[in-house]
């Protein structure tokens, strides 16, 4: 099972990711189709949170049904009932645990069943002993045997040249189509030119680069982290990321006006109420607006306009401030991951958040990149 389904649970203010799948329940003799979510601390809700030895007791039990009954009772709440006439399955308890399993791995971004018995599949391939021969055998066979087809993602010939590396010439294998066959010495030469086709295409594809430049800089770090942080004593004398933050002192001027900071700029700009905009514009430190505006009534439409005075504002603060746009220039192509505690819109926190204010500062450094090349247009 994929993981294009997610959902998340909070436990102790830390968000939990996870995914879900179909599922029968069966409680009294009635089956009810129902979401089987399976999150990445290895606990599994299967109407009831149940850590991943519990989920199995309940497949073995038939409360989590992999085996449907002729005539039986079943519903989707609040969509339909029906009785069950022919019903076909696919799916052992051994196989849902074994799927559930690997989903676990994938949600913690560790490899999963297929992809342990891929890296067998190199190592054999390194070198060809009866060693590592069972030692494929035995990974081949921990992959669930409904998700086996997939694992090398050729759905052209699914998972047959598994099959006949584990056999060896002389040995019996499925074709594709489901029929009994023998590995020839001429389909184990095949084999092993697949996997070398394969590892060849592989290397090529990693190693080809857009026209347009490469996803990540290889001499830049993946990230720039912007800090929430408060100098009580004033900020440092030196010129590093906190620079970034819309509270460290920038004037700026927009449309005729003076502003001490990007925060007092957008909140003056913000609010409706004199009162509250002279108290925003008199804020010291800057950072204190964020208590002074907590109530206050904002423009008609701001929530639609927001990024786009953002942004005019950026443009104005490192426009206006050259050793400002340097610290900016400075970090490269590196995606900027901007914290604020106060809102998961502008910024992030832990792994939730837009962070548009990052975003917002890529696109002005990529701005200040294309003046600095002198471009016309």
């Amino acid at each position: 099972m994929g993981i294009n389904q997610p959902t998340w649970r909070d436990v102790d203010g830390e968000r939990i990711t996870g995914t879900w799948r179909p599922a029968f329940i069966r409680n009294a003799g009635s089956y009810h189709l129902t979401d089987l979510i399976i999150y990445a601390d290895g606990m599994v809700d299967c109407w009831g949170l149940e850590t991943l030895d519990g989920f199995a007791a309940k497949l073995r039990s038939g409360w989590v049904a992999t085996e449907l009954t002729e005539g039986a009772r079943a519903s989707a709440h609040h969509l339909a009932s029906w009785k069950f006439a022919e019903p076909k399955t696919w799916l052992t308890p051994e196989m849902l645990l074994g799927e559930v399993r690997d989903t676990i791995d994938d949600l913690n971004q560790r490899p999963n069943s297929s992809a342990r018995c891929r890296a067998a599949v190199d190592v054999f391939l390194a070198d060809q002993t009866d060693e590592n021969r069972q030692a494929l055998r035995t990974a081949y066979e921990a992959v669930p045997e409904h998700m086996r087809v997939y694992m090398l993602g050729d759905m052209d010939q699914n998972d047959v040249p598994v099959q006949i590396l584990i056999g060896g010439v002389g040995a019996p294998y499925t074709t594709r189509a489901g029929s009994p066959a023998v590995v020839t010495e001429k389909t184990y030469a095949w084999v092993l030119d697949y996997f070398a086709q394969e590892a060849k295409a592989t290397a090529e594809y990693r190693a080809r680069v857009p026209a347009d430049g490469p996803d990540h800089a290889e001499s830049e770090p993946t990230s720039v982290i912007v800090p929430e942080i408060v100098y009580p004593k004033g900020w440092p004398q030196e010129l590093d990321v906190w620079v970034l933050r819309n509270e460290y002192p920038s004037p700026i001027e927009i449309g005729g006006l003076a502003y001490p900071t990007v925060l007092q700029a957008y909140w003056a700009l913000a609010v409706t109420d004199d009162a509250v905009r002279e108290a925003v514009l008199a804020a010291e430190p800057a950072r204190l607006v964020r208590s002074i505006v907590r109530e206050a009534a904002v423009r008609d439409g701001w929530p639609q306009t927001r990024l786009a005075v953002m942004a005019l504002l950026l443009r104005a603060k490192f426009s206006q401030n050259p050793d400002l746009a340097a610290v900016l220039a400075a970090t490269g192509e590196a995606r900027i991951l901007f914290k604020d505690g106060e809102s998961l819109f502008w910024g992030e926190r832990g792994t939730r958040g837009r962070n548009w204010m990052g975003r917002l500062l890529e696109e002005v450094r990529a701005e200040l990149a294309l003046k600095n090349l002198g471009a016309d247009w």
